[in-house]
């Protein structure tokens, strides 16, 4: 990346006054964009989502926008924007659902759930039609691939399968795709006929949840397709009403059941009855054509069409959230503005379904759809869904902790275990102060950082030692002021064509710091630093208010969970997708299946740092944030990642893996990108053990994981055939093994079969014992505090521990756990 200029301001100081102008400018064009799809289109009507929040939202900005003096700003990001149309000043979001539409070729899929939608662009393959338009496509569970062994070791969706294709004659090869208006759960997608400048032909309102593929013609000829054999079926012109919408039935090349509604602008002159059957696989309209078309599928008949038919005519094109919370009750709404008089029927998954609000409920239908790899999606009749989260984790502090612990409460530890711990802490501590900080990786950096803080908190707040712990504050604060000066080897930039913070590692190494350039893992990579300095600022308050230590880790926060709507620097929420409810972690990467996440534990982990920052800092907005997203992601999580053997929303065939892996939006892969051994994959979704750990993964998933993999009796041996699809997409790379040793180079463990003494416990070897053993106190806590304080046979070896954790940490965990058991919590 180019280096230029920073910004002249101070970090106290707001954006200057031109580019707060722009960004007011910017707020209407977007604004502006929408409208103009709504007279294109010949609607007269919308909802409108205000731009006022309500009272106590907490949805509000962290920190005036300004880029620190000390990061350099450039505009030279090796990925090129495709295609998109909004104002350069707009943030983008690299890590949303619809990212395939702006990179690579822009015709990998994108999945609103439960349909994804791709850009033909002439693609031709297998039975496949031929087509410049946008394919619809929605997959069944009998359409599922599977990979080898029982459980299987993957499943995957039939990425290119034609259910519908939405086009127009008009479209041939010098179609160009464009996007614009990006927000956080919307984007439209352009098809043009010629130049950019030109008015598209067709535009798709892409909406997470929307329960119609929406296209609006520009007069245009219509031409709906689908492949393979063609329309097994195909009944009309009905026509609906007198606004001059005609309905058809189809039957897709599979025999499943569609509804398609041609909707003409009502001072157009045009008979939507007239659309005829070219061939086995297109039915064409006449030429001239103004409005929209709007397709959904239909498995329940004419109690499902009766929905459709009310529905039809509107579309959804933007939402928005706000959350409040009061006394530890978390009410969180999505906010829909639509085009059209009809009202709004919208899909949900099941994690909302389980918390929706219950003024809510009577307004659910029987009309389910599933999704891809998240279980059925259930249609909703709502121009707003809310829903709640009873029990936030508002006590949780920097102590272990359960869901069941009062705000005051405090671990009282047994004298022999504190003398114990100190003795262990005061060698870790001097490890820490010596062992230098890895310079390769954000990511490691991060973890040793985070490792010792953690050490430091532990024999402030445990121990009571002032001597020894000021000692390791004052060694701690010394590392962090590298990062703070951006004087680390690898520097941050401020990018500013897709607005962000990035390591500079990348532009000569794509695959740098495992794609942090691309913006892969950044809140992986970001949350253990925004988690020391919050452990700095519990530790000594006066270090937030000296140099840019607040602003800068502020600005890590912004970065990857901006919680501004309309920030200038940073896009809103990158990485927490809050319709999903986790984040996701691939950034500026085409992927064939979609955006993935393989760490459900480190996601957890930079919600809990984000509010534990927030509570240390003062910001009640911010630390409400991050017990909002902890509570979510605790219903996420086990609904889509850690399997119980009660879980729906995945395969029968998939389940008894017990995780998933890596999740995908279109499969769901038991593996890591750096291994397939059970420990690793398993692992790196309990990593770092924190005090969230407890409510993000209950006992009862812990207990059926650890009896399937890590008791005596169980097989932890890895699948047979590893997966020949599991390649990391170049150049970026999700994160890789926990540091095993000093060095700062990843070392991907495998199982060395070591001996140990504890009937019902893992036979593996390296980092992973520990962070298995850790998760043990979950289930057994006396166990692993005997393994962390005695080892196995009286041995103790170093390398048990991982480079985000210690053995000081580990055991007073694993004590915490043991006292909590023998008070029945």
């Amino acid at each position: 990346m180019g280096e230029t200029n920073s910004k002249p301001t101070s970090s106290t100081t707001g954006p200057t006054k031109p580019k707060d102008s722009k960004r007011e400018a910017w707020k209407g064009s977007w604004r502006d964009t929408r409208n103009g799809i709504m007279t294109s289109f010949g609607y007269s009507t919308t909802n409108i989502i205000p731009d006022e929040n309500p009272p106590d939202n907490i949805f509000v900005p962290i920190q005036r926008d300004d880029i620190l003096p000390q990061v350099p700003i450039g505009r030279h990001h090796p990925v090129p924007a495709t295609g998109i149309e909004d104002d350069d000043l707009k943030t983008l979001h690299t890590n949303k659902f619809y990212a395939n539409a702006f990179l690579g070729k822009q015709n990998q899929p994108v999945w609103t759930q439960p349909y994804s939608v791709w850009w033909g662009k002439g693609w031709v393959e297998g039975g496949s039609v031929q087509t410049w338009g946008m394919n619809v496509g929605h997959v069944e569970e009998a359409d599922l691939a599977y990979g080898p062994g029982e459980p299987a070791q993957f499943y995957i969706n039939p990425r290119h399968k034609q259910s519908l294709i939405l086009s127009a004659r008009e479209l041939d090869a010098q179609t160009m795709l464009t996007t614009d208006t990006h927000l956080p759960f919307s984007v439209n997608i352009n098809l043009h006929t010629h130049a950019i400048s030109q008015e598209p032909k067709m535009t798709f309102p892409v909406v997470q949840g929307m329960s119609f593929v929406t296209a609006g013609y520009r007069s245009a000829t219509p031409v709906i397709q689908t492949g393979g054999r063609g329309f097994v079926d195909w009944i009309g012109p009905i026509p609906l009403g007198s606004r001059g919408t005609v309905k058809y039935r189809v039957k897709d090349m599979d025999g499943r059941d569609w509804v398609i509604y041609i909707n003409p602008v009502a001072s157009l002159d045009y008979d939507a009855t007239r659309f005829m059957r070219l061939d086995p696989n297109t039915l064409l309209g006449p030429p001239g054509f103004k409005g929209t078309i709007q397709v959904a599928k239909n498995p329940i008949g004419a109690e499902g069409e009766a929905m459709y038919d009310r529905a039809c005519g509107s579309f959804v094109c933007e939402a928005r959230i706000t959350a409040v919370i009061t006394d530890g009750r978390g009410t969180y709404s999505l906010h829909y503005a639509k085009i059209g008089n009809s009202p709004l029927l919208m899909f949900a998954l099941p994690h909302h379904i389980q918390s929706l609000d219950p003024d809510t409920r009577n307004q659910v239908t029987k009309l389910q759809l599933r999704t891809t790899t998240k279980g059925m999606a259930t249609a909703i009749w709502a121009d707003k869904l809310t829903f709640v989260e009873p029990n936030t984790p508002s006590t949780m502090h920097f102590s272990p902790w359960n869901p069941m612990m009062s705000a005051n409460a405090k671990v009282r530890y047994p004298p022999e275990v504190l003398a114990f711990i100190a003795a262990v802490a005061d060698r870790d501590l001097r490890r820490a102060m010596t062992d230098p900080t890895p310079q390769d990786s954000l990511y490691y950096a991060g973890k040793s950082l985070a490792r010792f803080a953690t050490i430091v908190w532990v024999i402030k707040d445990v121990l009571s030692n002032e001597v020894l712990a000021t000692a390791g504050l004052n060694k701690l604060k010394q590392e962090m002021a590298r990062y703070v000066d951006n004087q680390q080897r690898y520097p941050l930039y401020y990018d500013d064509s897709w607005k962000g913070v990035v390591s500079n590692a990348g532009f000569n190494d794509p695959g740098a710091d495992f794609g942090n350039t691309y913006y892969n893992d950044h809140h992986f990579h970001f949350c253990y630093f925004v988690y020391t300095s919050a452990v700095i600022g519990y530790l000594d308050p006066e270090w937030l208010t000296q140099s840019d230590n607040k602003a800068w880790t502020n600005m890590l926060v912004k970065d990857f969970a901006e919680s501004d709507y309309h920030g200038r620097d940073y896009p809103f929420s990158r990485s927490f997708d809050w319709w999903h409810g986790h984040s996701w972690a691939k950034g500026l990467s085409e992927s064939a299946h979609g955006k993935d996440q393989e760490s459900a534990s480190e996601d957890g982990f930079a919600s809990f740092a984000v509010k534990m920052w927030g509570k240390i800092i003062g910001d009640q907005n911010m630390e409400k944030r991050g017990n909002l997203m902890l509570a979510i992601q605790a219903r996420s999580f086990n609904n889509y990642f850690y399997l119980q053997s009660n879980n729906t929303n995945h395969p029968a065939r998939f389940i008894q893996n017990k995780l998933t892996g890596i999740l995908f939006e279109n499969k769901v892969e038991y593996a890591t990108y750096f291994g397939t051994a059970p420990e690793l994959i398993h692992g790196i979704h309990i990593v770092p053990i924190n005090p969230s750990t407890p409510l993000t993964r209950p006992r009862p998933f812990i207990k059926e994981e650890w009896d399937r993999f890590f008791s005596s009796s169980s097989s932890s041996s890895p699948h047979p055939n590893p997966n020949p699809l599991l390649t990391p997409p170049p150049p970026p790379l999700p994160p890789s093994t926990p540091n095993l040793a000093s060095s700062s180079s990843p070392k991907p463990h495998t199982s060395s079969g070591t001996t140990n003494t504890f009937p019902g416990t893992p036979n593996v070897d390296g980092g992973w014992r520990g962070i298995l053993y850790a998760n043990l106190a979950l289930v057994d806590a006396k166990a692993s505090y005997s393994f962390f304080r005695d080892g196995v046979d009286g041995y103790w070896d170093e390398r048990w521990i991982d480079g985000g954790a210690s053995r000081t940490w580990y055991l007073v965990w694993a004590a915490a756990m043991w006292e909590f058991a023998k008070q029945g919590r």
